[in-house]
C-alpha cells in the first residue's frame, strides 16, 4: 500500500510542476493545437494553445512507478511492465500524430490507416508477451487469460492463442480510438480517465488476495487470482495522480491539451489493465463514458452512409459527433457539458465496482 500511495502522490506532483514547465517551453517552441474547420466556432479561440501535454503525463507516469518501486526496493512485475510498455507504445503512436499536425501546421497528422498500423504493432507484441509461457509464474500463470472475462475469467468459454491475441488487439485499438474522441473539450477526458483509473486502483486491490485473509476469509486459496495486482495498482495509482495533476492546467480554460500523446496512451493503458486484470467485460462499464462518444461517432457515421446509398442524401442523427460537440451546438456551454459527461462516468464508475465488489465476494 506505501508503493500506491506514494507512486501516485509522486507522480501527481511530477505532473502539477512539470505540465507549467512543458507550457512555457511548447509555447516557445510554438507548439500550437491545430482546430479542425468543421466543429464548433468556440473551438476556433483555441488555435495556437500548446499540446502534446500527453508525454507529460506519460513521464509523470513512469517517475511515480519507478520511484515507488526503489523506495520499497521491490522489482517491477511482468504485469507492471508490458502495462507500461502498452501505456508507452501507444503514447508513442500519438506523438507521432500530434508532431506531425505540428510541424505541418494542419489538424490531420497520421493517416488513420498509419495510425492504425502502429496501434496494431504495439497491441501483437503487447498480447503475445502477455500470453507467453516465458512470463509464467509460479503458479503457471500468465499476465493475460485465454478466457473470456467480466469480473473473473468464464472458466467455460476458452479461445486459441490466435483468437485471444485479435481479441487483445480489438480491445486496445477500440479504447484507445475511445479516449481519443472524447478529448474534445477541456478537461473532458483527462477527468474522466482520473474516475476510471482510480476504479481500476481498487480493483486491483481487492484483487490482491492478501486482501482475502485480511477480511477474515481463513481460506485465501479460494480468492480470485490474478498476476501482481497490486503492483498494476500502482501503475493506476502513478496513472491518476499523473491525470489529477494535469487536469489542474487542462481544465477549463486549458492552458495545455493532451494531444493524441496523451489520450492514445490513456487508452492503451485502460485496456491494459482490463485484459490484466480479467475485466474486459467490466471496463464496458467502467468506461461507459468513453464507450457512449465512441457509438456516437459509428452511428453518425452509418446512418449518413447508409440513408445516402437509399436516398440520395446522407442524413445525421446529431449535428455533429463525437456526441459532446453535438451538445455545444444545441446550445450548451462547454463548461456544462464537461460536468455532465463526468457525472456520467462517476455513475458508470460507481456501478462498475459495485458489480465488482459484491459479485466478486459472492464468488469467493
Amino acid at each position: 500500500m506505501r508503493a500506491i500511495l506514494f507512486g501516485g502522490g509522486l507522480a501527481l506532483l511530477v505532473s502539477l510542476l512539470g505540465t507549467r514547465v512543458a507550457i512555457k517551453q511548447f509555447t516557445k517552441w510554438g507548439y500550437g493545437q491545430e482546430i479542425r474547420d468543421d466543429g464548433p466556432t468556440s473551438h476556433h479561440t483555441k488555435r495556437g494553445t500548446p499540446t502534446m501535454g500527453g508525454v507529460v503525463i506519460i513521464l509523470a507516469t513512469l517517475i511515480g512507478y519507478f520511484a515507488a518501486k526503489l523506495i520499497t526496493a521491490n522489482p517491477p512485475s511482468a504485469s507492471a511492465l508490458l502495462l507500461l510498455f502498452l501505456f508507452v507504445g501507444t503514447g508513442l503512436v500519438g506523438f507521432l500524430d500530434d508532431f506531425i499536425k505540428i510541424s505541418k501546421q494542419r489538424s490531420l497528422g497520421l493517416r488513420s490507416k498509419a495510425k492504425m498500423i502502429g496501434l496494431t504493432l504495439v497491441a501483437l507484441v503487447f498480447g503475445v508477451l502477455a500470453l507467453s509461457p516465458w512470463l509464467e509464474d509460479d503458479r503457471g500463470q500468465t499476465p493475460a487469460s485465454k478466457h473470456i472475462s467480466f469480473i473473473r475469467d468464464i472458466g467455460w468459454i476458452t479461445l486459441p492463442t490466435v483468437l485471444v491475441v485479435v481479441l487483445i488487439w480489438l480491445i486496445i485499438a477500440a479504447t484507445s480510438n475511445g479516449v481519443n474522441l472524447t478529448d474534445g473539450l477541456d478537461g473532458l477526458a483527462t477527468g474522466a480517465s482520473v474516475m476510471v483509473f482510480g476504479a481500476y486502483m481498487l480493483v486491483n486491490i481487492w484483487q490482491n488476495n492478501q486482501w482475502c485473509g485480511q477480511t477474515g476469509l481463513d481460506q485465501p486459496n479460494l480468492c480470485y487470482e490474478v498476476r501482481d495486482p497490486l503492483d498494476l495498482a500502482v501503475v493506476a495509482a502513478a496513472v491518476t495522480g499523473a491525470c489529477f495533476g494535469f487536469l489542474w492546467w487542462n481544465a477549463s480554460p486549458a492552458a495545455i491539451f493532451m494531444g493524441d500523446t496523451g489520450s492514445l496512451a490513456l487508452g492503451g493503458a485502460l485496456a491494459g489493465l482490463a485484459i490484466l486484470t480479467r475485466t474486459e467485460l467490466l471496463l464496458i462499464i467502467l468506461g461507459g463514458l468513453f464507450v457512449l462518444e465512441t457509438v456516437s461517432v459509428m452511428l453518425q457515421v452509418t446512418t449518413f452512409k447508409v440513408t445516402k446509398k437509399l436516398t440520395g442524401t446522407g442524413r445525421r442523427v446529431f449535428r455533429i459527433a463525437p456526441i459532446h460537440h453535438h451538445f455545444e451546438m444545441i446550445g450548451w456551454e462547454q463548461v456544462t457539458v464537461t460536468i455532465r459527461f463526468w457525472i456520467i462516468t462517476g455513475i458508470c464508475v460507481a456501478a462498475g465496482l459495485g458489480i465488482f465488489y459484491a459479485e466478486w465476494v459472492a464468488g469467493i
